[in-house]
């Protein structure tokens, strides 16, 4: 037990208990309820010592409470709340163990860090006589008469009439029949719901209830979490509430007092115990800044703590300029200021000893193969050998073509491996980069393979980084010695994100657009309105355009009532005969995908049918127009970068997005969509609208879950503090308890990452 002053006065109660159980000759009737609860309630540590006590024998009995004796007379190491499993509290058992470890509660410090989303009030009294049609109320009274009433089978529901003197107001519960015995005639309560007029009544339907003056669900801001079936609000409260009245006296603090003072932070115990008790918005929003500073500052902190020296393997290289300046005047167009910026920073980066680590991103069409071309020629230049991985061979050829016509009057020999070479041709290649007479080698994840060994490999492009996982990227970087890491990202992502995610990596933006790109014009048409855009894809084939229609599924689905890529396929086909219809999707072999996009480029496809294989990186300048199927079951992020497909010359462009959508999160993301045509703007909204998750891959956003005080949508001032805090301790020396916090808090995470 803790030895603090309140655990003293426990282990006296304990003590009292079970000196009674003796003298009652271990009869179970020392308190009420029985031993074993009573243990589990005050020592849960101790509580498997008198598991099953209730049916023992009394000598076993006996045995116990000795064993119970001897355990408190011998001093205890406080066991840390992350050891403790939530199992302890009362009322957990197996099953709701399990349920709470649906939402990653399988300690008690995962219960007292389970924050509350937000808050109701339920402080505002009002009199049944001002109650309104629609309003959400709190109303008090007594229960004047109750019924019970099978309305069907599977229907049954329990009406209760309360009065407060000014009016009679009636709550009805539908399949709650227990409810029948617990409020009871002329008890008086407390409830909170929506009231509607109904049948000349008006109606609570389900409301919260609770007698008149517990306070706990009624009367004061209430927290409401994130559940999930068989957990329910008043069961999550009750037992973080018992969790906080047992254990919030062993919250130590993380953030060093003199840290907390500089800020006005409060201790973290009393940050816990507010965000779960607040009295108001302000209480609970200065206990939660309290509790993301410190997730904050311990990210940061586990971010430099792997930050490693320059390592021995670094090396500097001599980029040829006279050559990067032939490359940049061959260009058809002048490069933006920020591309500029980008391809400067990446060749001090270059010369450094020290090997590149920078996240290159930018908007749809804002030139980051350019840049990455640039970056890739200096490498070459320098006498090493640069590589390009990207996540699918569609995107892997386009960059292949595209860098092959930037380079063609270089001395830069280019390669393209992937796994659909032919067995010889595959060999000759392998070769060919080991010996070095391929500079340059863009591929997908088949350059990772064991038996791809380069000469020299001193750039390593990656694009689309949130599509690969740190294996495979780190895969790659193992090919050369102290190989400079470029990653680049066609969503431009928020700054909170960059610094929570890339906080190791140096960040270009690429925040211009070139100015041949227009706006695409978007269109969002129903379900029933999808005639009106094929009449206009008819208008657009007749005046010689081409454009997309993008499916999300590649075959019909008994799950999903959606028009499948390859029934719409057929359908389009047939409407279309004399202006060439063609399908993509990225099940097709490798040949027959690559056949498919050299008829669409060459013209003698007009109309491309594909699924989302054509997302990103499919540069086809001459693209008008583009169909969005079912629009509503896209992410935000990738309807902008199917919209980046068309009007790339800069002519005349509009997308057309078909849904239906049926949740607000759905109908918002279309709207935003419809709105905005800003990269950056996409990603704040989507941000803000489906969290993290959207703009980033899998490892990553199962990371940022482990923010649970921390709102990436304005926090970011925050973390530009937590930041400099950080830096600041890393460079003074990070106090040993606040590194092994940090590390304990992200450690895995970060390796998983590779920030």
């Amino acid at each position: 037990m803790p030895t603090t002053d309140r655990g003293k006065a426990q282990r006296a109660v304990v003590e009292k208990v079970l000196a009674l159980e003796r003298e009652k000759a271990f009869a179970d009737t020392a308190v009420v309820g029985g031993l074993e609860g009573f243990i589990a309630r005050h020592v849960p540590e101790a509580s498997h010592l008198v598991s099953g006590y209730a049916g023992r024998d009394p000598e076993s009995r006996a045995q116990a409470v000795t064993a119970l004796e001897l355990w408190l007379a011998t001093p205890h190491p406080r066991e840390p709340l992350s050891a403790i499993p939530v199992s302890r509290l009362p009322g957990v058992g197996k099953k709701r163990a399990e349920l709470l470890g649906r939402l990653g509660i399988r300690t008690v410090e995962d219960l007292l860090t389970f924050f509350p989303r937000r808050l109701e009030d339920r402080s505002q009294l009002r009199s049944i006589a001002q109650v309104r049609d629609g309003e959400v109320v709190l109303v008090r009274g007594a229960v004047r008469a109750k019924s019970r009433v099978k309305v069907r089978r599977g229907l049954e529901l329990v009406k209760v009439a309360l009065d407060d003197g000014t009016g009679l107001l009636f709550a009805i519960w539908f399949n709650q029949p227990w409810i029948w015995d617990q409020i009871v005639q002329d008890g008086r309560y407390a409830l909170y719901g929506k009231a509607q007029l109904r049948y000349g009544e008006m109606q609570l339907e389900n409301p919260v209830w609770e007698e008149e003056g517990t306070g706990l669900q009624t009367g004061r801001w209430v927290p409401i979490y994130p559940t999930t079936e068989g957990l329910t609000q008043p069961i999550l409260q009750n037992l973080i509430r018992h969790a906080l009245h047992r254990f919030g006296g062993q919250v130590d603090d993380v953030v060093p007092k003199e840290i907390r003072d500089r800020f006005g932070l409060p201790t973290r115990r009393d940050a816990i115990s507010r965000i779960h008790a607040p009295a108001d918005p302000p209480d609970f929003e200065a206990a939660r800044r309290a509790l993301a500073f410190e997730e904050l500052l311990l990210l940061q902190l586990g971010i430099a703590q792997r930050r490693a020296p320059v390592p021995s393997g670094g090396r500097s290289l001599a980029p040829d300029r006279t050559l990067l300046g032939r490359f940049v005047n061959g260009l058809p167009f002048a490069l933006t200021p920020s591309q500029q910026r980008a391809v400067h920073a990446i060749e001090q980066d270059l010369r450094s000893p020290q090997p590149m680590l920078r996240l290159l991103q930018g908007d749809v069409g804002s030139g980051k193969t350019v840049v990455a071309a640039a970056a890739c020629l200096m490498a070459v230049s320098a006498g090493a050998q640069a590589a390009v991985m990207a996540p699918t061979e569609i995107l892997a050829e386009q960059h292949h073509l595209v860098v092959q016509d930037l380079m063609r009057d270089l001395p830069v020999r280019v390669g393209y491996l992937s796994g659909g070479l032919g067995r010889k041709e595959r060999r000759e290649l392998l070769r060919a980069i080991a010996d070095g007479e391929v500079d340059l080698v863009v591929g997908t994840h088949a350059l990772i393979e064991e038996d791809v060994v380069f000469r020299d490999l001193a750039l390593a492009v990656v694009d689309e980084q949130h599509r690969f996982g740190v294996v495979q990227r780190a895969a790659l970087e193992a090919k050369g010695r102290g190989t400079n890491i470029l990653v680049m990202s066609a969503t431009p992502i928020p700054r909170t994100v960059v610094l929570t995610l890339y906080g190791e990596f140096a960040v270009s933006v690429l925040d211009e657009m070139p100015s041949s790109r227009g706006a695409v014009r978007t269109v969002w048409l129903s379900e029933s309105r999808r005639e009106d855009a094929y009449r206009d894809v008819a208008d657009w084939l007749l005046r010689g355009e081409k454009g997309y229609v993008v499916f999300p599924l590649v075959a019909e689905s008994e799950e999903l009532d959606l028009r499948a890529a390859s029934e719409g396929y057929e359908e389009l086909r047939a409407r279309f005969p004399e202006h060439g219809v063609a399908l993509l999707h990225g099940q097709m072999p490798s040949e027959d995908k690559r056949a498919a996009m050299a008829a669409f480029r060459a013209g003698e496809v007009q109309l491309l049918v594909a699924t989302t294989v054509v997302e990103v990186g499919l540069d086809v300048p001459d693209a008008s127009f583009l169909v969005i199927e079912h629009a509503d079951r896209f992410g935000l992020a990738q309807l902008h970068q199917l919209r980046g497909r068309i009007g790339r010359k800069g002519q005349p462009a509009v997308c057309y997005a078909i849904g239906d959508p049926t949740t607000d999160e759905a109908r918002q993301r279309l709207a935003a969509f419809r709105d905005l045509t800003d990269g950056f703007k996409i990603a704040e909204a989507d941000l803000r609208i489906r969290g993290p998750g959207d703009l980033l891959g899998t490892e990553q956003s199962g990371f940022v879950s482990q923010l649970r005080a921390t709102d990436l949508t304005r926090d970011l001032p925050l973390l530009e503090r937590a930041r400099e805090e950080a830096l600041r301790l890393a460079k003074e020396g990070i106090p040993p308890e606040l590194g092994r916090e940090a590390t304990r808090r992200f450690g895995e995470s970060l390796s998983l990452l590779g920030v």
